[in-house]
């Protein structure tokens, strides 16, 4: 082979390099370096694995087992469960009793059991008893319209109305309502105006706020009346 500088070419390369001439004397030299064989990338760890008589291997202790890696003895964490309502209760008085259309607001604290429905819905409260002193907050906020007879047994705001039904406030219950009824008896708690078109009574015990309009009132002693009263012409158009 010729000369590069004074020094051979292959002096010049590693030993691994080889030259082949061209056919064309002026177009020098082509050169091709072969490169060592890459080691394996994967390598057996020494002593880990045994080679057995019938080719097959056996690892050692230092691999880890197959399968799923397995948690210390350490004690498993338990968070905290909020503590569930009981289901089985006594439930309270229903706040209404009768038939009746309501549409408004009504909290729950309890079991809703029924049907909803496009034709028709059927459903069942069961509300808990309360707990205390008496919750300001009203079971039914809103309207209600009845045709024949209405019992308040609970916490009532809103309106009230009947063209010829008896509403009935029970010893135990708060309406605070505009009441427009045919016939009211009242022996809780009302505050608003309440208009009987056929009577009013006020039993012993009960507390009305507010003014009444009625062809007939009745009050019994020891009720407590705070209001004006107007009385209306009755059916047959006498004062």
């Amino acid at each position: 082979m010729g000369s590069l500088g004074g020094r051979s070419a292959a002096s010049s390369f590693p030993r691994t390099t080889k030259f082949y001439r061209r056919p064309d004397p002026h177009a020098g030299f082509l050169w091709r370096v072969q490169m060592s064989a890459a080691k394996p990338a994967l390598q057996p760890e020494p002593g880990t694995v045994t080679p057995l008589k019938d080719g097959r291997h056996r690892a050692g202790a230092s691999l880890p087992a197959p399968g799923p890696r397995r948690i210390d003895n350490s004690p498993i964490r338990q968070f905290p469960t909020p503590p569930r309502k009981e289901t089985t209760f006594q439930a309270r008085v229903p706040v209404i009793t009768g038939e009746a259309t309501f549409r408004g607001l009504m909290p729950v604290d309890g079991i809703i059991t029924g049907q909803l429905g496009a034709a028709g819905s059927v459903m069942t409260i069961k509300q808990r008893p309360r707990s205390g002193s008496a919750d300001p907050t009203p079971d039914l906020n809103g309207e209600l319209s009845f045709k024949d007879m209405l019992r308040v047994n609970g916490h009532v705001a809103g309106k009230i109305s009947s063209s010829q039904g008896t509403l009935i406030v029970d010893g135990s219950a708060k309406v605070e309502a505009e009441i427009n009824v045919g016939v009211c008896v009242i022996s809780g708690i009302v505050v608003g105006d309440v208009v009987g078109h056929q009577r009013v009574e006020v039993g012993s015990g009960a507390k009305v706020t507010g003014n009444i309009s009625t062809p007939a009132l009745s009050i019994k002693p020891g009720a407590v009346f705070q209001g004006d009263c107007r009385m209306l012409k009755d059916e047959s158009g006498d004062k």
